[in-house]
């Protein structure tokens, strides 16, 4: 069982991710789609430079801290008991495997853009992402096993976002050329990173199911049509982040081709005039 914060998280740093993904696919495609090719990260243009890497620290910086908090904070340091891997904090020492993979994906591709130590091509870093993704996958798919009823409905919901950003990972990496396959990638991003915080605001926040309750580690529904019922409500929630994802897409997309349509003609202009 997890908690409001376990998902909150989590959930924060995806989001944070998953949107500036799409913005910068969508500025990208819309200021050159000849020169488009897909991205796993995106630098942060302008203020010199110096803002260049921020989504590799924020990965770098959020997976090290959740890292901490599951495998340092939550466990209270009390690692082993009788010799053995302490079984009350088995679902910490496997989160804190999963935030391992992103901690390495972060510090790797720091390391290949920033010096000369690692140097990887850009289809490389996307089957590392990939990789990060994959441990998430297995990690709720193994795990979710163990969550009953509406709990493990919401995580299933949340492996299968997973598994889209596994597969628009990759196909980054063999379609480096195509638009469609990195917008993919942000919103599968953005929808896991909204998905968590579904989950939080549904079983542990404000949004339980009616006939439904949190009673010590487990989601107890009163009857089986309740219990459905709060999966059909999962399903309504998940449309509408889907559909509010691709409006605001939409919209940005829409707003940014005719920035850049304009700048274009003016550059025109100027041209003819010369």
């Amino acid at each position: 069982m997890g908690s409001f914060k376990g998902h909150a998280l989590p959930g924060t740093f995806f989001l944070l991710v998953g949107v500036w993904h799409i913005w910068s696919a969508l500025v990208r495609f819309a200021s050159n789609p000849k020169a488009f090719r897909f991205r796993v990260w995106n630098p942060v243009s302008g203020y010199d430079g110096k803002l260049n890497y921020l989504e590799l620290y924020l990965v770098v910086v959020g997976s090290f801290v959740d890292l901490c908090i599951e495998f340092l904070y939550s466990t209270h340091l009390k690692f082993f008991v009788n010799g053995v891997l302490n079984p009350s904090h088995m679902n910490n020492f496997e989160h804190a495997g999963m935030l391992l993979m992103f901690l390495i994906f972060g510090v790797v591709t720091l390391l290949s853009e920033k010096t000369r130590l690692l140097p990887l091509p850009d289809e490389a870093l996307c089957l590392l992402a990939a990789s990060a993704f994959c441990a998430e996958y297995l990690l709720f798919y193994f795990h979710s096993t163990t969550h009953q009823g509406l709990e493990g409905y919401y995580h299933l919901i949340l492996v299968l976002l997973i598994g889209l950003c596994i597969l628009s990972t990759v196909a980054g990496a063999l379609i480096p050329t195509s638009f469609p396959v990195d917008l993919s990638n942000g919103v599968a991003i953005t929808l896991q990173g909204l998905w968590f915080y579904q989950s939080a605001l549904t079983l542990y926040g404000p949004m339980m199911p009616e006939g439904c309750r949190l009673k010590g580690d487990q989601i107890r529904c009163r009857s089986k049509d309740t219990e459905v019922r709060g999966e059909l409500l999962a399903n309504f929630q998940l449309f509408s982040l889907l559909l509010g994802v691709l409006i605001a897409v939409v919209v940005a997309y829409g707003f940014l081709t005719s920035r850049y349509r304009q700048s274009n003609i003016r550059s025109l202009h100027m041209v003819q005039m010369n």
